[in-house]
C-alpha cells in the first residue's frame, strides 16, 4: 500500500502533522527515532495548556492521542534514505532495510545544536543555561545572568531581549567579534558590561551555574544565562532531495510547508529556525498537514 504521507521526525511538528492528517483520514507513517533536540530540557514553556510540561510527558500525551486514529502508524526507527521516483512517489528506506512508498513526505527532522567549545558547558545547558529567553526567561527573572555569544549581532539583540527579564546582565564574547561603538555604548548605558576575553570555564554544581571564569582568571558571579549555538540539520535529506534553503539555513517553504520539490513539505525547526519554540513547531506541522491534504485532495477529486 502506498502511504498518503510519510512524516520524518517525531517532535512537535511531526506529531501535530500526523494528528491533522489522521483526522483527515489519510494514511500516515510517522518515523520517530526519539532523539529530540530538547532532550536536555526539563520543562517546556509557552504552549498554552501545556506550560511547564516535561518533554517526555508531552510526547507520551501526543502518542496517546495519535493512537485514536487507525490510519496513523508510528515507527520507532531511523530513516536512512529518501528517494523521489517519478511523480507523486517517494521511497523511504529505514536503517533496517525496510522500504515504504509515499505520495508525499513531510520533513520534520528538527535541528541539532552545536554549543560553543567551552569546558563544562554541557553540564549547565538545559539546567541554568538556555538558548531562548521566551522559553526560559521567566524562570531566570531578576537573577544575575550571562549571555555567551561570539557574534556582535547576537550580542546586542540578546542583550536587549534579556533585559526584559533581568537588569543584571553581562555579555561574554568569548574572543569573538567586537561590537560596534554605538551598540557597546547603548548596552553600557543600560548597565550591561561586555567582556571580550575568551572563557576559560564555568563554575557551579549539579547543573547550577555559579560563575563564568575568563582566561585572565576573573570570575563573573552568575546564576544562569543564555548561550547562542550554531544550528545544523540533523539529517541530510533536504540536501539529498535538492531543497532550497532560506536566509537562516532552514528548508525554504511557503505558508503551508511546500518546498521547491513537488510533494515534499517541511515543518518545524527544520524550516523555521527562528523562533525555535514548541508551539511554533507544532503550528508548522499543522500547516504542512493541511498543505499535504490539499494537494492530495486536488489530485484525487
Amino acid at each position: 500500500m502506498r502511504l498518503d504521507c510519510a512524516i520524518i521526525g517525531g517532535g512537535p511538528a511531526g506529531l501535530n502533522a500526523a494528528l491533522v492528517l489522521g483526522r483527515a483520514r489519510r494514511t500516515v507513517l510517522l518515523f520517530d527515532e526519539n532523539k529530540a533536540r530538547n532532550a536536555v530540557t526539563r520543562e517546556s514553556h509557552g504552549f498554552i495548556t501545556r506550560d511547564g510540561v516535561k518533554p517526555a510527558e508531552f510526547r507520551a500525551l501526543a502518542h496517546q492521542e495519535l493512537s485514536r486514529y487507525p490510519s496513523i502508524t508510528v515507527a520507532s526507527v531511523r530513516v536512512t534514505d529518501i528517494e523521489k521516483q517519478g511523480e507523486a512517489c517517494f521511497v523511504v528506506t529505514t536503517e533496517t532495510g525496510e522500504r515504504y512508498e509515499a505520495r508525499t513526505v513531510i520533513l520534520a527532522t528538527g535541528l541539532k545544536e552545536q554549543l560553543p567549545e567551552i569546558h563544562g558547558i554541557t553540564d549547565y545547558y538545559g539546567h541554568s543555561l538556555f538558548s531562548c529567553p521566551y522559553c526560559d526567561g521567566w524562570e531566570l527573572r531578576d537573577q544575575p545572568l550571562v549571555i555567551i555569544t561570539d557574534t556582535a549581532e547576537h550580542a546586542f539583540h540578546m542583550g536587549m531581549t534579556v533585559y526584559q527579564w533581568s537588569r543584571d546582565i553581562v555579555i561574554c564574547m568569548n574572543g569573538g567579534e567586537r561590537l560596534a561603538a554605538d551598540q557597546a555604548e547603548k548596552l553600557q548605558s543600560k548597565g550591561i558590561q561586555v567582556y571580550e576575553q575568551r572563557i576559560k570555564g564555568l563554575a557551579g554544581n549539579e547543573g547550577k551555574l555559579a560563575g563564568v571564569i575568563l582566561e585572565d582568571g576573573v570570575e563573573l558571579k552568575r546564576s544562569g544565562g543564555f548561550v547562542t549555538s550554531e544550528w545544523a540539520h540533523t539529517l541530510p535529506f533536504a540536501e539529498m532531495l535538492g531543497c532550497e534553503l532560506n536566509e537562516h539555513g532552514g528548508i525554504a517553504a511557503d505558508d503551508f510547508g511546500r518546498t521547491n520539490i513537488d510533494g515534499l513539505y517541511a515543518a518545524g525547526d527544520a524550516s523555521v529556525i527562528i523562533p525555535a519554540q514548541l508551539i511554533a513547531a507544532a503550528a508548522g506541522g499543522s500547516r504542512a498537514a493541511m498543505g499535504v491534504n490539499t494537494e492530495l485532495m486536488h489530485a484525487d477529486f
